[in-house]
C-alpha cells in the first residue's frame, strides 16, 4: 500500500509513530496525541545501515510484529493541508528509502476517557526485509547497541531515547522488550563509563 492511496480526498493525515518518531518527528504538524494500537508489538528486531548503523556494524532499531492480544503505545500526529504531502514525502526518503520500512493503517486510540479512534499511518519492517535481523538475546541486542553509530547518531541514544518517552509520557505502561534491553544495555555500558571518568595516575 502506498501512502498516496490513504490520502486521496483526505485533508488531514494521522501518523503514527513507536520509534525515533516519538521525539523526534522532524515535519511540521497540527497536533499530537499519545496513545495506542493494537494487534501489534514493538521489538527491537530491525537492522539499521544508516540512521544509527552501517553496512558493516548494522544498529537495531524497533519495528512492530503482529500480536493479537499485544499493544504498543506511541505518539499520533495529525498532519493537515500542505503538511500531509510535506511529511510524507520526507519520511518517505526517513523511513522507506533509508530505513527499509512499508506503510500500513491503523486504528489509534488515543489515551483518556471519550477519545475517539481515528485511522492512523505507520511504517512498518517485516521479515523479508533484507537487514531485517529477527529475534536475539536481550544481551545480544543490548550489546549490538551498545557499539552501532549511524549518520543520525549513536543507537544507544535511540534506545535510552524511546525508554524515556515511556517512562515519561506512559508511566503506567510496561515494556519488558524495551526496559530489558535497556537495563542490560546500562549493565553493559555504566562500568566502562565509570572507568573513563576515573584520574589517570601517572607513572
Amino acid at each position: 500500500m502506498k501512502p498516496q492511496d490513504v490520502v486521496t480526498g483526505k485533508s488531514s493525515l494521522w501518523i503514527f509513530g513507536y520509534g525515533s518518531l516519538v521525539w523526534k518527528p522532524d515535519f511540521k504538524y497540527k497536533r499530537s496525541k499519545v496513545g495506542f494500537i493494537k494487534g501489534y508489538k514493538r521489538r527491537f528486531w530491525h537492522g539499521d545501515n544508516f540512521h544509527r548503523g552501517d553496512d558493516e556494524m548494522p544498529g537495531r532499531v524497533v519495528t512492530l510484529i503482529e500480536e493479537d492480544d499485544a499493544c504498543t503505545w506511541g505518539v499520533a500526529f495529525e498532519v493537515t493541508g500542505a503538511q500531509v504531502e510535506e511529511s510524507l514525502k520526507y519520511l518517505n526518503v526517513r523511513e522507506a528509502v533509508r530505513g527499509g520500512y512499508l506503510t500500513r493503517t491503523v486504528q489509534f486510540f488515543p489515551r483518556g476517557t471519550n477519545q475517539s479512534s481515528v485511522q492512523a499511518l505507520l511504517y512498518i519492517a517485516t521479515p523479508d526485509n533484507p537487514i531485517f535481523l529477527g529475534p536475539a538475546s536481550t544481551e545480544e541486542i543490548a550489546a549490538q547497541i551498545a557499539v552501532c553509530k549511524g549518520k543520525s547518531g549513536h543507537n544507544i541514544e535511540y534506545l535510552l531515547r524511546l525508554a524515556e518517552f515511556m517512562r515519561v509520557s506512559c508511566p503506567e505502561v510496561d515494556d519488558p522488550h524495551l526496559f530489558s534491553i535497556e537495563a542490560a544495555l546500562l549493565t553493559t555500558i555504566t562500568p566502562i563509563l565509570l572507568a573513563a571518568q576515573k584520574p589517570v595516575e601517572l607513572l
